[in-house]
């Protein structure tokens, strides 16, 4: 047996109140409950259908816009990479990030870059969005914080460096 609420609105005659002057209607709801034989077996109604996944936009300057899902992702993953390649170098060598950048860091930088942005931009041409394939501790907005705290460290590596004019370690 299912049981039906029942809403009713009463109406209360007018009450005046004596320093406001104004007339003000009440009205009641009372709620019951009535026990019903369940024609219906909620339990076996489809769920809303959810709707489809908006549409990703693969056009170039949509992608590579200030705001689109590639800028941001692709600087950090380099960044990833550039602060753990630097800090490799100068634990193994002891050189300072100008110093590998001057004595031949750039065909590396260059090529990594290439291959990495390439590498970030076939997913984003063919409509896949990281944010789809995130799950677990892993997901996108771990890669964006980690990359912006890349950025920021390859940034304060190469100041602090430039600052004391030594290597950090």
């Amino acid at each position: 047996m299912a049981a039906t609420s029942v809403f009713m609105a009463t109406p209360v005659a007018r009450l005046t109140t004596q320093h406001l002057r104004k007339n003000i209607n009440f009205s009641v709801v009372r709620c019951m409950s009535q026990d019903q034989q369940s024609s219906t077996d909620y339990s076996k109604t489809p769920a809303a259908p959810t709707p489809p996944p908006k549409k990703v936009s693969t056009k170039f300057s949509d992608v590579l816009a200030f705001s689109g899902p590639a800028p941001e992702r692709i600087n950090g993953r380099l960044a990833m990479i550039g602060f753990v390649s630097a800090m490799a170098v100068e634990l193994s060598s002891g050189q300072d990030v100008f110093a590998q950048i001057s004595h031949g860091g750039v065909p590396a930088f260059v090529a990594t870059s290439l291959v990495l942005s390439l590498g970030s931009l076939v997913p984003l041409f063919k409509g896949v969005r990281a944010e789809s394939k995130s799950s677990g501790l892993m997901t996108s907005d771990a890669e964006l914080w980690n990359g912006r705290a890349a950025m920021l460290g390859l940034v304060a590596l190469a100041f602090t460096e430039y600052v004391t004019g030594s290597a950090l370690i």
